[in-house]
């Protein structure tokens, strides 16, 4: 089934989706016209390839992400430093869950790519599972680890029999982006599924 992604302020970025590529990318009013059967999803803001967040080892392998159901001891925010490691000392099996857990955040935030090398086999299948890009780091990394690092880091811009791997932010531009940060995301798509979704 075709399905048409459009975001209100950037509609000449629209993109059909056949499967887990991209069929064509363009103006909305012309892929609407040309392939009036495709089921349209609209979203607020801009559709764009999406992020590269250069800190999975950081991110994946050496923070606790918390389970909701620790709230009361752990609180939600991730854990990091010598805390994480001794929650991972005292119950190794929390590693891959906190792992996939990982993974939401960071599909939370438009990443659909992330670099550095992973060693954890919990990180590496939520990683696999997810269909998250693994690339290398850029030369120089832009400060503390982040799940909106900055600067931003996008990926190259859409291709007709591309994958069909984006990220949608409820920004009115780029330039906003950039100031309000990858925590504006709407949603988030890899191999042509809706991985993550504001509600």
């Amino acid at each position: 089934m075709l399905t048409l992604h459009v975001a209100e302020a950037s509609p000449e970025a629209a993109v059909l989706v056949d499967g887990a590529h991209l069929a064509a990318v363009g103006r909305y009013e012309e892929l609407t016209a040309a392939h009036p059967q495709a089921r349209v999803r609209r979203w607020p803001g801009i559709l764009t390839p999406g992020l590269l967040n250069p800190y999975g080892p950081e991110l994946l392998e050496r923070t606790y992400h918390p389970d909701p159901r620790e709230a009361d001891t752990y609180g939600t925010r991730p854990i990091g430093g010598p805390r994480a490691e001794a929650l991972f000392r005292a119950d190794p099996a929390r590693r891959g869950a906190s792992a996939r857990r990982g993974v939401q955040r960071l599909l939370a935030h438009g990443t659909v790519a992330i670099a550095g090398e992973l060693r954890e086999r919990g990180a590496l299948d939520a990683v696999r599972r997810a269909g998250l890009l693994v690339g290398q780091r850029p030369p120089s990394l832009p400060g503390p680890p982040s799940f909106s690092p900055v600067p931003l880091i996008l990926l190259p811009p859409l291709l007709p029999g591309g994958p069909a791997r984006f990220a949608v932010f409820d920004v009115p531009d780029r330039a906003a982006l950039v100031r309000e940060g990858a925590g504006t995301c709407v949603a988030t798509v890899l191999g042509g599924r809706l991985l993550y979704r504001a509600r």
